[in-house]
């Protein structure tokens, strides 16, 4: 009985050593603990990252970590129009002083199909206006440019051929500037302090390389939408809804193959008189913001 005891113990300790000895597979190893965590592949070997590190990649937005932020604050270098606008207020205008002055202003100019027809209620109304003239168009008419210097109306620069500046170089921009005021000096004699973004829009390279330079980009605060091909009434509810103290109104003297600006023709006496019975006087955007119109 003694021989078959120390039999089973030898054969019980025999088995336990074997199994201490054998090998562990990768599926136990990987069960049994947390998962190496990898960066991206390069060069197509997936390289080892600490767990910690992965952890700050994985946090989610809003959240306060210092690394998350700075990320989030790179990723957000574009400022919006109205951020631009309180970061640079007098270099980008959308409005002057509240007192009882309005500004009418009209872009795309000049159009032989419509520009001459505004400056004709202009002269018979007594109004000074500001147009911002299209490089491009002012080399065709030119014509149209002197009558409206003639006729003391002040003019800026709306760009050589309409694009939309945040979508171009600060090289491009500069060209589109330049290009422009160059053609309007010979026509007007002088060279426009003020710039209107086509589309109002703009980025801040762009805002810096003005200021720089003395130019005002001047925006509005009041929008006829007559591009739209609106009728009178409708133009005229538009600027008569909203025109007030200091108002820059945006209406159109041109635009591109089968606009209709009759509305806006037919409205302006009505605004004008409107407006006048209401105390407000007419002025250009160079008055109202007490800046000269040449650079």
């Amino acid at each position: 009985m003694d021989k078959l005891l120390k039999g089973r113990k030898l054969l019980i300790l025999l088995a336990i050593t074997m199994v201490l000895l054998s090998p562990v597979t990768s599926a136990e190893l990987v069960s049994a603990s947390p998962p190496l965590l990898q960066q991206p592949e390069e060069n197509g070997t997936p390289q080892p990252q600490n767990a910690a590190e992965d952890e700050v990649e994985a946090i989610a937005p809003g959240s306060s970590s210092s690394a998350a932020a700075a990320r989030r604050q790179k990723r957000s270098k574009t400022l919006s129009l109205s951020q631009l606008m309180r970061k640079y207020p007098e270099t980008i205008k959308t409005q002057g002083p509240r007192n009882r002055m309005i500004a009418l202003t009209f872009d795309d100019v000049p159009d032989p199909r419509f520009t001459p027809q505004l400056l004709d209620v202009l002269r018979k109304y007594h109004v000074k206006a500001t147009f911002f003239v299209v490089g491009s168009r002012a080399e065709k008419h030119p014509a149209l440019v002197k009558r409206m210097i003639r006729e003391g109306h002040v003019v800026g620069n709306h760009s050589y051929n309409h694009p939309e500046f945040g979508k171009l170089s600060v090289n491009e921009f500069r060209t589109q500037i330049v290009r422009t005021e160059n053609i309007i000096a010979a026509l007007a004699g002088y060279k426009p302090r003020l710039i209107r973004p086509p589309y109002g829009d703009v980025n801040e390279q762009q805002l810096k390389w003005a200021k720089s330079h003395g130019y005002k980009l001047i925006n509005w605060n009041v929008d006829s939408l007559d591009w739209r091909g609106l009728s009178k009434s409708q133009v005229r509810n538009n600027i008569l809804s909203h025109a007030g103290k200091g108002a820059i109104v945006l209406q159109h003297g041109g635009g591109g193959q089968g606009s209709n600006l009759r509305g806006t023709i037919q409205a302006l006496p009505e605004v004008i008189n409107v407006l006048r019975k209401r105390g407000y006087t007419f002025v250009t955007v160079p008055q109202m913001l007490q800046v000269d119109k040449n650079k």
